[in-house]
Order: C-alpha cells, then structure tokens, then sequence
C-alpha cells in the first residue's frame, strides 16, 4: 500500500498548489530533499481536477494519478446525481477509473466492488478511498470482462462507463468502439445483475443507442452549467415501455432542473410558428440533446420560430422556461454600419442556430467583439428566411 505524503510534502503542495508544475520542475535543484517530478505531477493533476472533483482536488492526503485519469473522471457534481438514481444493497462498477463514481455510490450501497484493469491506479483508488473513511468498497484490480464472467451471485446494480478512446488514443463514442463493449456483454450483464447504469459519451445519438440496446427504461441527459456532460441508460431485463427521457441542467449550489418526457410526447405535441415576438427562449442543452423541441413548444406556451432553429418567442414572459431568457429589443441586418449604431461599444455576444454564416464569420462581417451585455442571435425565420435578433438577458 502507498504510503501518505510526508508532512514536508504536504506543505509543498499547499504552497505551491497554484504554480506552473514545469516551472517547479525545472527548479527542482532548490528542494534535494523532495521529489519534485512526483509533486509536481501532483500539482498538475490537481489543478486540472479542481474544476470536477474540488474537493479531493483540496484534500493533501490523497494521492492522484496520470493525468488523463482524472481528465476522464466524472465530476462531483454528476456523481452525486448518478449516485441517487439507483439504490439497493450490492453495485459492481465494472469501470472504475478515479473512483469518483464508486466512492459516491458507496454513500448509497451496503457494498460497492470497484474494478479496474489498470493495477497501478486500483492501488492509488484504494489508498485514497481509505483515506476517505470509505470502507463497504472492494477493490478489485482485473478487466472488467474477467471479474464479469467470474461473479457468482447476481448483484442489484452494475454500473459502466466505457472507456472512449480507441487504441490510437483517439476519442470514439459508438458504442462497439468503446472499452468494453457493452453491446457484446448485454446478456451476461442482465444475467449477473438486476439492473444496469450505462454512461455514454453525449456526441452519441439517443436513437442510435436505443436501437442498439434492449430493455432501457430511464434516460437522463446530464448538463451542468448549461454544457451537457453525459448520457445515462438505465436498463432492466425484461423491460418493455418506451422509455422515460429526463432533461437535467445541475448548477452547483443549485436545485436541479429536471423535466422529463416521453418520444411519443414529443411526436404527438401541437407546436406552433410565430414571427419573433417580445421575449426569446432558448433550452438547456440537457433539453436540446434530449430532443425535447415540439413538447417544449406546447408544454410551455411558447411559438417556434423555425422548425429546425430550436428558439423560441413569446408576447408575454414564461419565466418558467428551462433555458435563457431574453428580451428582444431590435431586429437588425447584418450590416456593421446598422448595428454598430445599435452597439456603441462595438461588441455583443454572438449565437447562431441555423444560419448561413459560423459566429466567426458573422463576427467579422458585422466587426463586433465578443463581451458586454447584448447579446445578438442569427437564425432562420418561419419563412426561412436569415434574421438577426438583437436582446438583453431577463
């Protein structure tokens, strides 16, 4: 077992947590006491994990791995979600990675097994969940294949998030392309547990997924700070209903958004077109990934401006839309002179949901700099016509 940073150690940490590690590196002459390279991997690992996992990222006791580890690690936030959609007395995370996962779901379960295939990473896994205080968690250092084939007794949930990268490290998310396959080992997974928890990547298209899997009954789609972050399927043997789809937008220190819906809600909903009117809407991406176009329309009282634009207009406010919400205070042409009179600082934040041009293209054209307080956005109108809209934030 690895033994925990000296004290000496942990003092180097806390003061130089937010230098360049290759800087320390390169001063490493100045501490013939310490190991430098270790820290400084230390140092680098934390920082990029302090955005995700703040509070391991703080925490000098525990020991973190190869960067890309933690750079494919679920946040804290996410985990903590995960963490309350499934609940029961035993869970295999047959893809442990960091542990992050694990550790959340340890808070839930009597008993979790973590499985990783990387030895070097289930030792440092297991001495920081030690660290943790978290003791109902098994370590287990073999494939996920191998430990799957190997289970005796069935267990309540196993959890997977395939590795998506192919052998070339480059990023993949088919579900045949990723590590393991889940679609080869979807009948020993229901035969050696009561229901799975499948992450995927979000450039994954839903309907690809569902066609590919069996017996889904939950998909949540996962967005936090308004950029989605993951898919999940719940699957159970046997299975039949067409699943529930959940939209969820986590903003930490936040109550959750959720709203959830159904494919067949979807198809059937009355959506109606309108010219821009006051106010404008735009969804969530957790709402846009999941496909939640002309329920949103009927759901929320709002008109579409375009069948495949996505936004959305309204004469009197609905505070209550899952998205941002603006006012719309011109309705310019894209033409530098027209706007820069509407925009005396020469500046707007720019979106555009089809339209001709990319938000590099119209920038240029129209010679305003990102920032301030407007914001403008291209789009195409119910007669299909290229409009610009110039708004506030409500």
């Amino acid at each position: 077992m690895m033994r925990v940073f000296s004290r000496e150690e942990q003092e180097f940490l806390r003061q130089h947590l937010q230098q360049d590690p290759a800087q320390l590196a390169l001063q490493a002459k100045r501490w013939p006491q310490l190991d430098i390279p270790k820290l400084a991997q230390q140092i680098r690992a934390r920082q990029k994990a302090k955005s995700k996992i703040p509070t391991w990222a703080a925490n000098l006791e525990l020991a973190f791995p190869a960067n890309l580890s933690v750079e494919q690690s679920s946040s804290e936030v996410t985990a903590e979600f995960k963490a309350n959609l499934v609940s029961g007395e035993t869970l295999v995370d047959l893809t442990g990675g960091f542990g992050v996962d694990a550790y959340h779901f340890a808070q839930r379960f009597n008993h979790v097994t973590y499985v990783e295939q990387q030895t070097e990473l289930a030792e440092i896994v297991a001495f920081n969940f030690a660290q943790l205080g978290t003791h109902n968690i098994t370590v287990a250092a073999t494939e996920a294949e191998t430990f799957l084939q190997q289970m005796t007794a069935p267990v309540d949930v196993i959890y997977l998030d395939p590795a998506r990268r192919g052998q070339s490290q480059e990023r993949v998310h088919l579900l045949q392309d990723c590590e393991p396959d889940v679609l080869r080992l979807l009948p020993l997974l229901f035969q050696k547990s009561r229901k799975v928890l499948l992450k995927t990547a979000p450039m994954l298209d839903i309907d690809l997924a569902l066609q590919q899997l069996s017996h889904v009954t939950n998909i949540w789609v996962v967005a936090v700070q308004n950029e989605c972050k993951e898919v999940l399927y719940l699957l159970e043997p046997g299975a039949q209903e067409a699943p529930l789809l959940t939209a969820v937008h986590l903003k930490p220190g936040q109550p959750e958004e959720s709203l959830s819906f159904t494919k067949d809600a979807e198809e059937n909903a009355q959506v109606f077109y309108a010219e821009p009117q006051q106010y404008l809407y735009e969804p969530n991406t957790a709402l846009l990934k999941a496909g939640a176009y002309k329920w949103l329309s009927e759901r929320f009282k709002v008109n579409k401006l375009h069948r495949n634009s996505h936004l959305y207009t309204s004469t009197e406010l609905q505070p209550a839309f899952p998205g941002r919400i603006f006012e719309i205070t011109a309705k310019p042409k894209p033409n530098a002179k027209e706007l820069q009179q509407l925009l005396p600082e020469k500046k707007a934040n720019i979106t555009v949901r089809n339209y001709p041009l990319t938000v590099a293209q119209l920038r240029e054209k129209v010679k305003l700099k990102e920032g301030g307080d407007q914001y403008l956005f291209a789009t195409t109108d119910l007669h299909n016509k290229p409009i610009l809209l110039l708004c506030r934030k409500v």
